[in-house]
């Protein structure tokens, strides 16, 4: 059996294969700098290197995301909001994982427990939001769940032994976060993330699919 992670170049994806494999785990890393190649706005590519993994995984970890790059920071006010903003967060936060979903989900094991989570955030959750602020990315997180949400009922139907969750890391010590963090705000090291998130998957059932499942185990509303 096989773990894959996609965006195992970037800093939680990274933490994530190398605590699999120290825990004895045979990692694929797939990212725009690895072998097999993706690119989050090209299916094609998606559709290629899920065709060099093979079936009956164990584990698939989508640990893809954007926040701010190419002059973008997210938005304080919808007077800050841009057509173009929007569009590269949907682009990447959630279309992009949508189509690995639509690759990699079939790749999953149809004997055993098997695993498909994609890393969203807290602040997609609608009911929990009471700041405001950061209009594309808490958008394009809250359409990510709802589609893992959507996806984790098709697989009930198509492969019992399917899990399908959204994981949200925490306040984690990337580039992403780095010009956010602020005061008195819990910033974990990518190691110690990886760990917590590899314990929390360890005991997902199936009664987790479909969830946003937070670093600790606990689940958040949508």
């Amino acid at each position: 059996m096989k773990h894959v992670v996609i965006g195992a170049s970037g800093g939680i994806g990274a933490a994530l294969a190398d605590e699999f494999e120290a825990r004895g785990h045979r990692v694929q890393r797939i990212s725009r700098q690895g072998n097999p190649w993706i690119d989050l706005l090209s299916e094609k590519s998606i559709e290629m290197a899920a065709a060099q993994v093979h079936p009956d995984l164990e584990m698939v970890i989508d640990a893809t995301g954007f926040l701010h790059g190419d002059g973008y920071l997210p938005e304080k006010s919808l007077s800050q909001l841009t057509a173009n903003g929007l569009e590269k967060n949907f682009a990447v936060n959630t279309i992009g994982p949508a189509l690995i979903m639509k690759h990699f989900l079939p790749k999953l094991s149809r004997s055993q427990r098997a695993v498909f989570a994609t890393l969203s955030a807290r602040v997609g959750s609608i009911s929990e939001n009471e700041l405001g602020g950061w209009y594309g990315y808490r958008a394009s997180k809250a359409a990510l769940n709802q589609l893992v949400r959507t996806a984790a009922i098709e697989m009930k139907r198509k492969n019992k032994f399917a899990i399908c969750v959204a994981l949200h890391p925490g306040t984690v010590d990337t580039a992403l976060s780095a010009p956010f963090r602020r005061s008195g705000l819990e910033v974990q090291s990518v190691q110690n993330c990886a760990g917590l998130l590899v314990g929390v998957l360890e005991q997902l059932s199936s009664d987790d699919s479909g969830f946003l499942i937070d670093h600790c185990g606990i689940r958040i509303p949508f």
